[in-house]
């Protein structure tokens, strides 16, 4: 189907406001914030009240790490009710009561934005982050890493295993419950989830108990993208293949073409996936990297892995936060918070992180 209208308009109204390109990281930093802040006015909900802090910590050989916490109210516990489209902030309340342990669900997280723009004080972020903190019961984590090209790969994805480490070994002080960690992220958010996912794995841990991963970047060769989803955006192919390498070369550095092909860079790419996490990847109908998130998926199904993927019709890559006017997308974000609801609830066995999916979305 072609894009959703309001989309349309929205990204029109965007466009038209858009200032010319600049090749200075604080430049197009501060244009990226602009436009989100204008799209927030347009189109995303209302920011929920949840108290939040900053943590930072200096993981050895790291730039320091900003960590925002985002804390579930505390009279509200996990419930893994439905996913309600008509809801106009997307999906269930957490108000059922805890289970026993008095022990929550905790889901690091981490923003968007090609790995050079993009922080937790982008409204798109801090709304989401608020949004999955409320609805779901669980402790949220918004890992604010280091920005390319200033710092770039594997600095990124090192400082996020560093915070799931972080977690995990501070599970008591934030009663978490450290077989219920869950990591998830968006666009290149989702590239290094699903790296760190790889790296836990590879090291040992901490483990997960589920990835989710929306209009993920996989592979930074681009030989997964899906130019046909470009048709509907207008954009030719070459266009887009320039712009994929640009952002390669931004996050990789000179050795861009070589290092795409490391797991930790194209987690698509790796070898094998067997004992990653049960997994739930969305992505957008029209979206280049609709087939980075169907091909990941079908691997870790071939892989023994429990993984579910969700393509939303009309939707673009950024569109999942426009639940002020978009049906789809509050239920986009119901899915999201439902799944983390379930996986969170101590009411319910460890593997409702697992079987989520394949119960709530038929």
């Amino acid at each position: 189907m072609s894009i959703d209208p309001v989309i349309q308009r929205i990204q029109a109204e965007v466009k038209a406001a858009a200032a010319k390109p600049s090749s200075q990281p604080a430049q197009w930093r501060a244009e990226a914030l602009r436009l989100d802040q204008l799209m927030a006015a347009e189109a995303y909900g209302q920011p929920a009240a949840v108290e939040t802090e900053d943590v930072f910590i200096d993981p050895p050989g790291l730039p320091r790490l900003r960590l925002r916490l985002y804390h579930p109210p505390a009279d509200r516990t996990p419930t893994d009710g439905g996913a309600d489209a008509n809801d106009p902030d997307g999906g269930p309340t957490a108000d059922q009561p805890g289970g026993p342990s008095d022990r929550r669900g905790a889901y690091l997280g981490f923003f968007g934005g090609a790995f050079r723009q993009g922080g937790l004080d982008f409204p798109s972020v801090d709304w989401t982050w608020r949004e999955r903190a409320r609805r779901s019961g669980s402790l949220v984590v918004g890992v604010d890493y280091a920005l390319a090209p200033e710092h770039p790969y594997p600095t990124a994805v090192e400082q996020g295993h560093a915070a799931l480490e972080w977690l995990a070994g501070q599970a008591d002080r934030w009663r978490v419950d450290p077989d219920r960690l869950v990591i998830g992220g968006l666009s290149s958010g989702g590239n290094l989830a699903a790296a760190v996912a790889l790296m836990a794995r590879d090291r040992g841990g901490p483990r997960l108990a589920l990835q989710i991963l929306e209009v993920p970047a996989l592979d930074l060769t681009g030989r997964h993208l899906d130019l046909a989803a470009a048709r509907g955006l207008g954009a030719p192919g070459f266009l887009i293949k320039f712009g994929l390498r640009v952002v390669a070369k931004t996050y990789l550095g000179p050795r861009a073409a070589q290092l795409a092909r490391q797991p930790y860079a194209s987690p698509l790419l790796a070898d094998d996936l067997a004992g990653l996490p049960p997994s739930l990847i969305l992505t957008a109908e029209h979206d280049i990297l609709r087939g980075d998130g169907l091909a990941y998926a079908d691997r870790l199904r071939r892989a023994g892995v429990d993984a579910t993927a969700l393509v939303y019709t009309g939707q673009t890559h950024e569109s999942s936060v426009f639940t002020r006017v978009l049906p789809s997308a509050r239920h986009w974000q119901g899915v999201v918070n439902q799944a983390l609801a379930a996986c969170s609830n101590t009411n319910h066995p460890r593997t409702s992180c697992a079987t989520f999916s394949r119960e709530s979305t038929l």
